[in-house]
């Protein structure tokens, strides 16, 4: 880099290097490692306004992360994930006009600004303190931020629940889940196969449907097609945690649950909310999946929930136990 020297009287090409200096912030001692420019003739230290200012702002970061002080960068963070504006949100928090603009560009903020800014990370809060405070917001600019609110904790909310789902169906590879892990996206992709091929399909007998593939693809190749564990209850195998992953489903848009009532009975329809997704069933997969839709086809509820309690694998576990995949040998289809 190129700068003038003014013991040596002219520009020259300046080295670049790292030294120790202390800052005075807020009155408290900040050592910061400064890079600075020399003069490669005489060693003399050279001025460099955007190295001075990185210093500087090295310094500040130090002091902030030694008092528990947001970041510049965390400010503005905050600030945008409501969509305002740096004025909008300064007449928000009833801080001056330039107040939001110096602490996003590196000035230090006082430590009530601090908590106030970290009290609203949460939207939440911010929804707490809308309610509880006068703000200098027009209506309009009020609904605004309450619909994005709204919008940030339906997405906290989901984004909780998809972690919480993931962690449970993160299992080992084993004998109770066909040596897969669990595959959301297969389970869905067979899902959709039935009910889209199917004129009317009830739970119980996707339940069997989803079993029946999972086993007979097993025993065919020695893993399952979506790694799910499948628990013995009165009306047959059932996929452990049914009701979860279809909730997971409706909110995803991809398949739901609609229920009429027949004669006096109440039954659940799964009502495909998608066509089944290209590229994620291979054809190996999906041609055990039409075996058992054919095998099955003219079979009600009742009729394919009375057939698999004479499988070998319900017959020898109890009820509530996880069904293992050895027993998927013993399964004859034709």
């Amino acid at each position: 880099m190129k700068a003038y020297c003014d013991v040596c009287g002219k520009e020259v090409e300046a080295r670049r290097i790292t030294k120790k200096e202390t800052y005075s912030v807020c009155g408290e001692a900040v050592e910061v490692d400064a890079q600075v420019l020399v003069c490669p003739e005489c060693g003399e230290e050279l001025f460099c306004e955007e190295l001075d200012q990185n210093t500087l702002l090295a310094a500040y970061n130090i002091y902030r992360k030694r008092h528990k002080l947001l970041l510049p960068e965390e400010i503005r963070k905050i600030r945008e994930q409501y969509g305002l504006s740096q004025r909008a949100f300064a007449r928000l928090l009833n801080w001056g006009d330039k107040t939001v603009f110096r602490y996003e560009n590196g000035s230090i903020q006082d430590k009530a600004h601090n908590s106030l800014l970290l009290f609203l990370q949460d939207p939440e809060n911010m929804r707490t303190y809308l309610n509880e405070n006068e703000v200098d917001l027009s209506e309009k600019e009020r609904s605004r931020l309450l619909r994005t609110v709204d919008l940030l904790e339906q997405n906290r909310a989901a984004d909780t629940g998809n972690r919480l789902f993931h962690l449970y169906f993160a299992s080992q590879p084993s004998e109770e889940n066909g040596f897969r892990s669990f595959d959301y996206d297969k389970f869905c992709a067979m899902v959709l196969f039935f009910a889209t091929k199917s004129g009317e399909l009830l739970k119980t007998k996707l339940m069997k449907l989803l079993n029946y593939s999972d086993m007979v693809y097993f025993k065919e190749n020695g893993i399952s097609i979506s790694g799910a564990r499948y628990a013995h209850l009165p009306f047959g195998p059932v996929p452990e945690k049914f009701d979860w992953i279809l909730g997971k489903m409706e909110t995803d848009h991809i398949a739901h649950v609609e229920i009429f009532y027949d004669n006096g009975y109440e039954k659940h329809e799964i009502v495909a909310d998608e066509e089944m997704p290209a590229g994620i069933l291979s054809e190996k997969e999906i041609e055990v999946l039409d075996r058992i839709y054919s095998k099955f086809e003219a079979y009600g509820s009742r009729d394919i929930s009375n057939y698999s309690h004479k499988e070998k694998g319900y017959l020898e576990t109890k009820q509530g136990e996880i069904i293992p995949y050895s027993y998927a040998k013993y399964i004859e289809i034709g």
